[in-house]
């Protein structure tokens, strides 16, 4: 059994860097998860240092808003199913079943409790863990071609925070959790899960312009500003409703049929990538987009087995 202090946590924040800072207008920060080769999946390191700066913006008068964006052409695909397991999680959550998905939604709640907005520039994938940070944010702007989805929800349980009938109402997040398809960003501005969307090749620039005019306004005044929208949302029981499905998505990881995926996760070659392959094979999509494969491997889903 691994037993992990605070100085565990703070080593999260030493070695190798994630993330990357710069101050592309006054009063705006821009963090850029810079794990462009693992599509920026997120490990704890890269989530400590994300959630560090973050906490460290808030408490600078030199800034007013943050845009997190992420490097090369996703902006986040979710979890690194294989990093590294002897690693502390970014915060300390209580132990029991439910305890990985209760330490996530606190992360996004520490989020939405920030006194400086957080905007979000969508571009490329943005799926399961990558689509909670991005619903995280107090603004989402999206490039036309994104892929916001939770392909989890085919093989291994539910989000660990169901935030899509808050944002998209029912029939919408109903089509997202009973197939696991990806929406385009057009799409998820249409349905209220994004704030806007811009053709790909404007998205920084048209993120920047909104930072800016946000940054016009003082921060103490942002931050009534902001927190009155997540109050509303509050007493309409959003926050009750997020932390209850927590403990179903821990039930959701007990289904035989999500134990019988998260076998394939070895920790060793790309383990999870090839599960994913063979599971997004028969809807065409994500790391499978090729249609005669995807054709092929929906008419093996459907040919009967035999028992014999």
């Amino acid at each position: 059994k691994l037993i992990f202090s605070m100085k565990d946590r703070v080593k999260l924040l030493d070695g190798e860097q994630f993330i990357e800072i710069d101050r592309p207008a006054p009063f705006v920060s821009r963090i850029t998860l810079n794990r462009p080769e693992k599509r920026n999946c997120m490990n704890h390191e890269l989530r400590g240092q994300l959630f560090n700066q973050l906490q460290l913006n808030d408490q600078d008068p030199d800034i007013r808003v943050t845009i997190i964006r992420g490097a090369g052409k996703s902006f986040c695909a979710g979890y690194d199913l294989d990093m590294k397991r002897n690693v502390a999680m970014p915060m300390f959550e209580a132990e029991g079943d439910g305890m990985f998905q209760r330490h996530v939604l606190n992360g996004w709640f520490m989020m939405m409790d920030l006194a400086k907005p957080v905007i979000a520039q969508v571009q490329g994938y943005c799926l399961a863990g990558g689509s909670e940070l991005a619903a995280a944010c107090d603004i989402i702007v999206c490039a036309e071609t994104a892929k916001i989805g939770y392909p989890p929800v085919r093989s291994m349980g539910l989000p660990d925070t169901q935030i899509f009938p808050w944002v998209c109402g029912m029939r919408k997040a109903m089509e997202i959790m009973l197939t696991g398809d990806n929406m385009t960003g057009t799409e998820a501005a249409k349905c209220g899960w994004a704030t806007r969307v811009v053709p790909d090749a404007e998205l920084e620039k048209a993120t920047l312009d909104l930072a800016q005019r946000v940054a016009k306004i003082p921060s103490d005044l942002l931050a009534y500003n902001k927190r009155s929208v997540h109050r509303a949302m509050e007493a309409k029981g959003m926050r009750t409703h997020l932390r209850s499905g927590t403990d179903l998505q821990a039930l959701s990881f007990h289904s035989s049929s999500s134990r019988q995926f998260m076998k394939q996760f070895t920790g060793r070659g790309n383990s999870a990538s090839k599960a994913f392959s063979k599971r997004d094979a028969k809807f065409g999509d994500n790391r499978v987009v090729d249609p005669k494969k995807a054709q092929e491997a929906n008419r093996k889903a459907a040919t009967p087995r035999s028992n014999l």
